[in-house]
């Protein structure tokens, strides 16, 4: 399984999700799981990089040209892949991964799971797509995503759309155990 993860770059976050960011990539690692990932080299993704090469797991990154040309990559990370820009390097990832994984991270990892879980409303993309709620970071959005449904922004059947977990752990039991969605979201995707 190719599971795509999204995550910070900063380095100036409480340490406890830096700590999430490497037991997952280790958990991925071991669990014979190819991480797609941003190509950075520091801060949430930096870690999660550092653990799954460590373990001897397999890691692609995806990074824009201008990224690469300011030093933002992992230097440890062989296998690159070079964009022209931030939307190619999101249409790559998306098209080469079996599931998302969204960890604690700035205005471009929210704008990433959410474009996540448009595509898979829209049956673009199928696979899973997991919230990593490490120390209730992402409870606004959640709490703002409850408000989408209940103004019939979205539809209840919606919320099964993405899976929030608060350990590493949970996010490979619930990876190793997705069963998938409905056959046709497209069905349900217009709210009438």
């Amino acid at each position: 399984m190719k599971v795509c993860i999204f995550a910070s770059s900063s380095n100036r976050i409480d340490g406890e999700y830096a700590e999430a960011a490497s037991e997952l990539g280790t958990l991925l690692a071991l669990a014979g799981m190819h991480v797609v990932y941003g190509g950075g080299g520091i801060g949430l993704m930096g870690k999660l990089a550092d653990s799954v090469l460590s373990e001897g797991g397999t890691i692609t990154g995806v990074i824009p040209g201008f990224m690469l040309d300011e030093g933002w990559d992992h230097e440890g990370v062989s296998d690159m892949v070079v964009t022209g820009d931030m939307g190619e390097r999101k249409k790559h990832m998306f098209g080469v991964s079996d599931a998302v994984v969204a960890l604690p991270g700035g205005v471009g990892t929210l704008e990433e799971l959410t474009e996540a879980i448009t595509l898979k409303q829209l049956g673009i993309f199928k696979g899973p797509v997991v919230i990593l709620n490490t120390l209730g970071f992402y409870n606004s959005l959640l709490e703002f995503l409850d408000r989408m449904v209940k103004g019939h922004f979205l539809r209840s059947e919606h919320v099964v759309i993405w899976e929030v977990v608060n350990t590493p752990e949970e996010v490979i039991e619930y990876l190793n155990n997705y069963k998938g969605w409905i056959d046709d979201p497209r069905s349900i995707a217009r709210i009438h």
